[in-house]
């Protein structure tokens, strides 16, 4: 009997240790549910969800990728592709108004058959002719005498000037002749060299003529960046049949038939808070994020390049103070002898001049962004 009861409850320990271990793992499935949801919350404030391996497949075969651009006026969605210079054409910009105009009017558009009304008519009038008394036609009698005499005198001597003139002509001929022969040889030595010129300048043209090189292009339209507050506006606006600057791509075809909401998932290199440049900079070289600065400076010249923004190309180009500020940051970052150096030229830049030139960078792109939604 003794064997018998401790058996029995070795099984009852045995259960009991059964049941907590299930317990224990309920728990832990508990825990596990409780994070993910952690994580998925993470992941929503965070910026949403990483882009699956079949929409990076499709963003690779198209060669496009969507962009967040965050502004002054909110955080909006396109999209951006780099081709060969020679593989696209520029947008269009749209006609000015000439404020002008009125004042190179044409010639022809003045109508010469209009009928024109004078309030003093007599004005315009012709004076009637003097009829001629007695003695001013005696007086014009004997003019018109020594007119005529004056003028057989000259006669003569024209003729005596123009037999000396033929003379003359004849032997200028002769010797024009001679000088025509000397200029007909030098002409035809100057052309055999000219040609031989042209013929080295074309060849010079074709050697230095540049190389395409990758250029930026933007889902935009007569020179307005198309940004979308919604992936769902975006992905609507793509299948349709507006016309943009993207559809000159080999790829957009097959992009219009791929694309899904879910795709548009920017990666962190294609997103850019030009909404915090102009702060960022106030607050001084110790505070200055290397990072937002470089990439608000890459998503500035490309929309630029791409919407024809001549002033912000120039503000951002080769030697100007707001691209003095680049090299030095990127110098800065790389760290060593260079970075050392670069730190110090850093502080010689003045924050708030490089806070106006960002602020006036971002009001022209502000300014040229259709805003969807």
């Amino acid at each position: 009997m003794a064997r018998q009861s401790s058996r029995s409850s070795a099984k009852k320990d045995e259960a009991v240790d059964e049941v907590e271990e299930l317990d224990d793992v309920a728990d832990a499935d508990e825990v596990d549910e409780s994070d993910l949801d952690d994580d998925a919350d993470f992941d929503e404030e965070d910026g949403g969800s990483e882009r699956s391996a079949q929409a990076d497949a499709m963003w690779s075969d198209v060669r496009i990728e969507p962009v967040e651009l965050a502004l002054p006026k909110g955080v909006g969605y396109t999209l951006r592709a780099y081709r060969l210079s020679n593989e696209l054409t520029p947008t269009d910009l749209p006609e000015e108004d000439d404020d002008f105009a009125v004042l190179r009017r044409r010639e022809d558009e003045v109508d010469e058959d209009e009928v024109v009304i004078l309030e003093n008519p007599e004005m315009f009038e012709e004076a009637p002719e003097e009829e001629p008394t007695p003695k001013k036609a005696s007086a014009a009698k004997k003019q018109r005498s020594e007119d005529e005499t004056s003028a057989s005198d000259v006669d003569k001597k024209d003729k005596d000037v123009d037999k000396k003139d033929k003379d003359k002509d004849k032997a200028d001929e002769e010797e024009a002749s001679a000088d025509e022969e000397e200029e007909a040889e030098a002409e035809e030595a100057d052309e055999a060299d000219e040609a031989d010129e042209a013929e080295e300048i074309e060849e010079e043209e074709e050697e230095e003529e540049p190389e395409p090189e990758e250029v930026p292009a933007f889902l935009s339209h007569q020179g307005k960046l198309l940004l979308f507050r919604s992936v769902e506006g975006l992905v609507e606006f793509v299948k349709s049949d507006a016309e943009h600057d993207l559809q000159q791509l080999d790829t957009w075809e097959s992009l219009k038939t791929r694309i899904t909401a879910s795709a548009v998932v920017p990666k962190d290199e294609d997103r850019y808070e030009l909404d915090l440049v102009v702060e960022n900079l106030r607050g001084g070289q110790d505070a200055w994020d290397t990072d937002l600065l470089l990439a608000a400076g890459e998503a500035a010249r490309d929309l630029a390049y791409a919407l024809r923004l001549e002033p912000v190309r120039t503000a951002l180009a080769a030697g100007s103070p707001l691209d003095d500020l680049d090299e030095g940051l990127r110098a800065a970052a790389a760290g060593g002898v260079g970075g050392f150096f670069a730190k110090r030229r850093l502080k010689k830049i003045g924050a708030q001049q490089a806070a106006l030139g960002w602020r006036t960078i971002i009001g022209k792109i502000s300014a040229a962004v259709d805003w969807r939604d």
